[in-house]
């Protein structure tokens, strides 16, 4: 994507939040595809006609296939201090997701030790004993139900890798659009994940900040679906 291209919800000389398509890599990795991560710095450096290597620093990530709400530092103080307030939880991110069947409960918290493949990319849920594991948790609540499909709106307490689909496949209700982990009720179609809200504070001012940014609404399934922000 272009410069031109950026979705800039909000920017001082600190940090910049934009919205990263859907299918558009967060950062740079060994598909050498255009990423977020670069246009950002493009814009930056074409903007304020910076010269030479300008800093950005990524402070958290969002998979390909998810769209939605990121922030990025502009100086190494805030990605520093944002990164902290990563690791002690002042970061709060909700997403929807339209998942596939209707869980037995309309709300709960989801809490597994996952374990990741590196050389296939796939994360598996698997026991605290096993090496590499990492907790997950993470919490959700119905907002609608339609056709076979629910909207399910999920706040994550931690960031691993994949979580929400693979937490979500393993109650048998995978997210739409995901072939990797739906097994025999997966849905082709565009992975119907976006992280919607993000809630943290800046690392300068100390201002309490939060952005939101609503989903495809017009596209299938989401358009199935009443959706309210909250």
């Amino acid at each position: 994507m272009s410069e031109n291209q950026l979705n800039i919800l909000y920017e001082d000389n600190h940090i910049i939040v934009v919205m990263k398509p859907q299918m558009t890599a967060c950062c740079p990795d060994e598909s050498g595809d255009d990423n977020l991560f670069d246009s950002v710095k493009d814009y930056i450096k074409t903007t304020y006609n910076k010269p030479g290597n300008v800093y950005l620093g990524l402070v958290h990530r969002l998979d390909r296939p998810t769209g939605g709400v990121m922030v990025f530092a502009k100086t190494s103080k805030a990605a520093a201090r944002l990164s902290e307030q990563m690791k002690s939880g002042g970061f709060e991110k909700k997403y929807f997701a339209v998942l596939c069947g209707v869980p037995s409960r309309e709300n709960d918290t989801l809490r597994n030790y996952l374990r990741k493949n590196s050389v296939n990319n796939t994360v598996y849920v698997c026991t605290e004993s096993e090496e590499g594991a990492k907790f997950a948790s993470l919490a959700y609540e119905i907002k609608d139900k339609n056709s076979g499909l629910c909207l399910a709106e999920i706040t994550l307490h931690t960031g691993r890798t994949h979580q929400i689909r693979v937490q979500t496949a393993a109650i048998n209700c995978p997210v739409y659009g995901d072939m990797r982990y739906g097994g025999e009720k997966a849905v082709k179609g565009k992975l119907a994940l976006w992280a919607y809200s993000l809630r943290f504070t800046h690392p300068v001012t100390g201002e309490a900040l939060r952005f939101i940014i609503e989903p495809p609404v017009d596209e299938m399934p989401w358009k199935l679906f009443s959706l309210k922000l909250s």
